[in-house]
């Protein structure tokens, strides 16, 4: 029995900062009824390829994006623009602790599903309303996306190449960092909210903000403009305050050396061959190397690429030089740490056979995580749900498929 396996979780979000926050709650027991448009689905269905593969190594309809996030769900259909699913959905919520959401400003009122109509029914209520904006301000009615908000939050004005460099531009990250942290915050605030509702019985109401959650995460970047009213800029892979602090190309690849101190400095250019680097008067201090880095680094890079990338991390790791390797996804999933921690597994899908997904990080000993049911195919638990929730036969489910309502 997971952590929040008390809790039942309706969720009305799609695509990828909504039901991060869910798979999260669903990884922890909760469990979290999926509601997707009939027909078509979730959006993220269709962000493919890739799709993951059955036993025979074709492609399913299962993209790669929505196993990646929907996992411990259960998948039901409903049109919510019609009042018999506006109907489906009042009483699902009646029957729900917390319910989830990420449609624009107040597009779910005209359904009589926005949080002041659903608190008349169910004063307990948590909901947890998901926008690129929140619900006020002036952009409240703006659409908001991760790239964009990475942009306007300040992220990409930190991330990239410095101004001097060749080809320099801002860069956003590989990952839509801005839904993601959403998503884990938006979880952290429904447990709170759950917390409180079990202390006094009262429901509230979450909003969150993608761009909130940016400029936000931006911590101790954000903090240093705010003391000194000194605008960041971008360093690429550098530190503005140690060298070396960055990536140097190997023979085979890239690795990261931090060198946080003199000594380490000295260890990692005698290690190399180049000792003499390490007493040099313009290089022998960290406060000197930062002034002369655009003569160390290119030595230092030089040196770097006579060595595989292996060799490399095995000999500072000899002599206590802070270093790592940047691996591919294949690199990933063949270290040993990564397989030591079982981070990719496998659960059993109805179309895909063996699907691999990445394992959550959250390490509970009393009540652990588990993958109790796979992705959900669309539309796989309604008839059940239906049934189980609202107590509806099954003439009663096959007049709300004949009219599409399901």
């Amino acid at each position: 029995m997971g952590s929040l396996s008390h809790l039942r979780v309706l969720d009305l979000s799609r695509v990828l900062a909504g039901p991060w926050c869910t798979q999260n709650l669903a990884d922890l027991g909760a469990d979290v009824i999926k509601v997707e448009r009939p027909t078509d689905g979730d959006d993220t269905r269709h962000w493919g390829p890739p799709f993951a593969k059955d036993a025979q190594g074709h492609d399913t309809a299962e993209t790669a994006y929505f196993i990646a996030i929907n996992r411990n769900k259960r998948s039901i259909t409903v049109d919510i623009s019609r009042p018999e699913g506006q109907e489906i959905i009042r009483n699902l919520a009646l029957e729900s602790d917390v319910v989830i959401e990420n449609y624009k400003v107040d597009q779910l009122k005209k359904y009589g599903l926005d949080y002041e109509s659903l608190k008349k029914i169910k004063p307990e209520l948590i909901y947890c309303s998901i926008t690129g904006f929140g619900q006020t301000g002036p952009y409240a009615h703006r659409p908001g996306y991760d790239f964009i908000v990475q942009g306007m939050g300040g992220f990409m004005s930190v991330t990239g190449e410095a101004d001097d460099f060749p080809g320099a531009s801002p860069q956003k990250a590989g990952v839509a960092i801005a839904d993601i942290f959403t998503g884990m915050y938006a979880s952290t605030a429904i447990l709170a909210a759950v917390l409180h509702r079990d202390r006094t019985g009262e429901g509230q109401y979450i909003d969150m903000a993608l761009l909130d959650t940016q400029v936000a995460v931006m911590a101790n970047v954000a903090s240093a403009y705010l003391c000194s009213d000194e605008v960041p800029i971008r360093w690429g892979n550098a530190s503005p305050t140690i060298v070396p602090y960055q990536t140097f190309p190997t023979a085979d690849g890239w690795m990261i050396v931090a060198a946080g101190n003199n000594g380490q400095f000295s260890h990692f250019v005698r290690v190399g061959g180049e000792a003499h680097l390490a007493d040099h008067p313009l290089y022998c201090e960290n406060p000197l190397r930062v002034q002369h880095r655009k003569q160390l680094i290119p030595l230092l890079a030089d040196m770097t690429r006579k060595k595989t990338k292996a060799e490399w991390i095995s000999l500072l790791e000899e002599v206590g030089v802070p270093c790592g390797p940047i691996n591919n996804f294949q690199e990933v999933f063949d270290n040993e740490q990564v397989k030591a921690r079982e981070l990719q597994l496998q659960v059993d899908h109805p179309t895909a056979g063996k699907m691999p997904l990445v394992a959550s990080p959250m390490r509970l000993s009393k009540t652990p995580v588990e993958v109790r049911m796979p992705p959900p195919t669309l539309g796989q638990h309604t008839e059940s749900i239906l049934q189980e929730r609202l107590g509806l036969s099954p003439e009663a489910i096959d007049r709300l498929k004949q009219k599409g309502i399901i």
